[in-house]
């Protein structure tokens, strides 16, 4: 029933020592997969963020008082004029 006098020799130390390894290995691999499971967004289909269009950054340029009222509608009527409305 006990065999090898209740000790481990030869293969016993080297199984165990591989098992050991693996085993911390497999430890290692589950908290780095954790943490990169965490630090993703909760959605893989979210969306870029949208790009305003050149309109919409004249008037925010406006309504934050760094352009006047005529400057304005000069540059609106040049992006008119090229086509890009928007």
């Amino acid at each position: 029933m006990f065999w090898y006098d209740h000790g481990m020799v030869g293969w016993g130390w080297a199984v165990m020592a591989l098992g050991m390894v693996l085993l911390v290995a497999l430890a290692v691999a589950g908290v780095v997969l954790l943490l990169r499971s965490a630090d993703r967004p909760a959605s893989s289909t979210a969306r870029p963020p949208a790009v305003p269009s050149p309109k919409q950054v004249l008037a925010d340029r406006f309504a934050r008082g760094e352009i006047d009222e005529e400057e304005y509608e000069q540059r609106l009527a040049a992006l008119r004029a090229h086509g890009r409305q928007a």
